[in-house]
């Protein structure tokens, strides 16, 4: 808006607002060819984040409603697509990834497990959000810690936990430039043997500390999520973890932080289009400006 003042065009917020949502209404055929390209891939990481819609049919302004975002695609040319719905249920993921089959990587939220139990999907887990526990624990027994004192039994699993995990991802980063083949049989050899002995700490400690202290939260986190993070060992283009989705979701919550909420229903699904773009642009090397002015030269 004040860009426009500056050059002598009074332009309404509330015009440049449609804008963009006429923009977003524009670009759908484009969006859903991109979702459909990720469902016909065989590897997928999906991710959600608090959304604030102001005016949704039967809900209260202050509710919370979610926006959903996909990557997938080709490695070397991913695509990332964004999603706005009033709901966080486990509907949601199975709507959006309805026909996909192969590996889904997703945090440890509940909502995913129906869908990672549906045929043909192989859930994965995030060693991170896993490795986050335990850092949380470390950091919350630091600060109860007196200085000068002895290390307690329950700071020493947790560092334990975290030496460990550290350790598969030292041979990820090894790993950086090998090809599919080269990882999967590498993580045979090196990572799956660190697997049997974190498995073997475990059951040997769950039971050592409080379940309801840090570490033992983190503790049965872990165990929980076991079967998912042990997946990273049946394909080698599956990561450690969702980093890559949450890096493409990441511009949508710091923005968030400015524009605080959407006013409308159709604002929100022109936001999430846009973002997508954006996001696949960046994703892909190209300059975002340059390739929206492409797209609407081209896309009519």
């Amino acid at each position: 808006e004040k860009i426009f003042q500056r050059l002598g065009v009074d332009v309404s917020r509330a015009t440049l607002a449609s804008w963009m949502v006429k923009m977003g209404d524009l670009v759908e055929p484009l969006m859903d060819r991109i979702r459909e390209e990720i469902r016909a891939d065989s590897f997928v990481q999906c991710d959600e984040t608090p959304f604030q819609v102001l005016k949704e049919p039967g809900k209260r302004a202050q509710s919370q409603s979610y926006l959903w975002v996909l990557r997938g695609g080709d490695p070397t040319h991913p695509l990332i697509y964004y999603e706005y719905d009033p709901s966080r249920s486990s509907e949601v993921p199975k709507r959006l990834l309805r026909g996909f089959q192969g590996f889904l990587q997703t945090d440890g939220y509940e909502g995913y497990t129906a869908i990672g139990k549906e045929p043909g999907i192989v859930h994965v887990g995030c060693w991170a959000h896993t490795r986050r526990k335990f850092d949380e624990a470390l950091r919350g027994q630091g600060q109860s810690k007196k200085k000068g004192s002895k290390k307690t039994p329950k700071e020493s699993k947790a560092r334990q936990a975290l030496s460990q995990i550290q350790a598969l991802y030292r041979i990820e980063r090894e790993l950086k430039e090998a090809s599919i083949k080269q990882r999967y049989l590498a993580r045979q050899e090196r990572t799956k043997p660190l697997l049997e002995k974190l498995r073997a700490w475990l059951n040997a400690s769950i039971h050592s500390v409080p379940p309801q202290s840090l570490t033992g939260k983190a503790m049965h986190y872990m165990h929980r999520q076991w079967p998912k993070l042990i997946r990273v060992l049946d394909d080698g283009r599956v990561p450690l973890d969702t980093n890559l989705v949450e890096n493409a979701i990441r511009p949508f919550v710091v923005g968030r932080k400015a524009w605080l909420f959407a006013d409308t229903m159709a604002g929100a699904r022109a936001s999430a289009n846009l973002y997508g773009l954006i996001e696949t642009a960046k994703a892909n090397g190209i300059e975002p400006g340059r390739y929206l002015a492409y797209l609407f030269e081209i896309l009519p």
